[in-house]
């Protein structure tokens, strides 16, 4: 989707600016149309390693729940699993839905992680429960726990830090390890919580669009420097479809959308939607919405995925883009990391 175009010549140096904008990753582990898990992981893995040989900063890895197109749902188990098949690239969650895990737990898992590969762990943290309430249920946690986020950010802070905030309790391990913690968010919510704690936030604009210029704005003006974070630091999330030419991008593009409508439309269903069905609920309501999720997406050569990037990064006001590269084949996939990796000066 094509974003507002720049009418003057500041703006167009605000976007030169942006040129070298760090890039990351975020995986979101498909488990593709007659695959598996098994071989989710094994291109999970693969991807890590493009990325690291490609120069981007970071892989996240996110939390999900009774999905059966999603296989990160033990999402410090896949992050271990990443680490030890790559060697410097940073890995972590974008993110752990705290609400779904007691913070003691969260902090022994990632203090875990953060000792067995030193210096290349973080931890982004999630309000939402990453699943449906019936599934929530399943979790054993209590409907409310939403409501007690921002302790519970304190607390885990409390634990990998060197004070933990409940008296006679630590996490081993853990305590000491300082892992960084990025707040996630797609409302205002996030942001201004972020902002207070004085910790970087991220944004989930590749699939909830509409608040992003707002939520980072907002951030941007309430941010309050921490003993963590000097200044604000803002990663938005965008979509990727990279390819040799526009022609073959869109092509891509448009299996993706049909692919959309099979994971939100489809979700667990004992039959999967023909493609006379799918091609309906594409033109129905609920066709219409999910397709609004991509409404940040890069489509094209590298020259347009180009643009398209830096321009992103201006209107997001974004230190750092993590990229969610759709396509429904790993081999596309891996092609559209290394084309934005090459066209944005990646390594260089």
């Amino acid at each position: 989707m094509q974003l507002d175009t720049i009418g003057n010549e500041t703006s167009r140096l605000l976007v030169a600016e942006y040129v070298s904008i760090p890039l990351s990753i975020l995986d979101l582990a498909p488990i593709r149309r007659g695959s598996n898990a098994a071989e989710t992981f094994a291109q999970s893995v693969a991807l890590a390693q493009t990325a690291e040989a490609s120069g981007y900063k970071r892989v996240w890895y996110a939390e999900h729940h009774n999905m059966n197109s999603i296989a990160s749902s033990a999402t410090s188990v896949l992050i271990g699993h990443i680490a030890h098949h790559t060697d410097t690239i940073r890995l972590g969650a974008g993110g752990v839905m705290l609400p779904n895990h007691s913070p003691l737990v969260i902090a022994e898992q990632f203090g875990t992680l953060e000792t067995l590969f030193p210096g290349r762990i973080d931890l982004g943290l999630g309000r939402a429960p990453g699943t449906d309430q019936m599934t929530f249920r399943a979790l054993r946690r209590d409907p409310s726990a939403s409501d007690a986020f921002p302790h519970d950010v304190l607390e885990l802070q409390g634990y990998l830090g060197a004070t933990s905030r409940i008296e006679g309790v630590n996490a081993y391990p853990g305590q000491g390890t300082n892992v960084p913690l990025y707040i996630l968010g797609s409302s205002l919510f996030g942001a201004k919580l972020a902002a207070q704690l004085g910790l970087p936030y991220s944004f989930a604009s590749h699939f909830a669009p509409d608040a992003l210029v707002q939520a980072t704005t907002t951030y941007r003006n309430e941010f309050r420097p921490s003993e963590f974070l000097a200044e604000p630091h803002v990663i938005a999330a965008v979509g990727v479809v990279a390819a040799p030419t526009n022609a073959e991008a869109q092509a891509t593009f448009e299996k993706v959308r049909r692919d959309r409508i099979r994971l939100f439309l489809g979700r667990n269903r004992p039959t999967e939607f023909t493609n006379e069905e799918v091609e309906m609920l594409l033109d129905s309501s609920h066709g219409e919405s999910i397709m609004k999720m991509l409404k940040y997406t890069a489509i094209g050569d590298a020259a347009t995925v180009t643009d398209y990037l830096n321009e992103f990064a201006r209107i997001a006001q974004a230190d750092e883009l993590i990229t969610a590269h759709h396509s429904s084949d790993p081999a596309q996939r891996l092609e559209s990391v290394k084309i934005t990796a090459s066209a944005m000066g990646l390594g260089n």
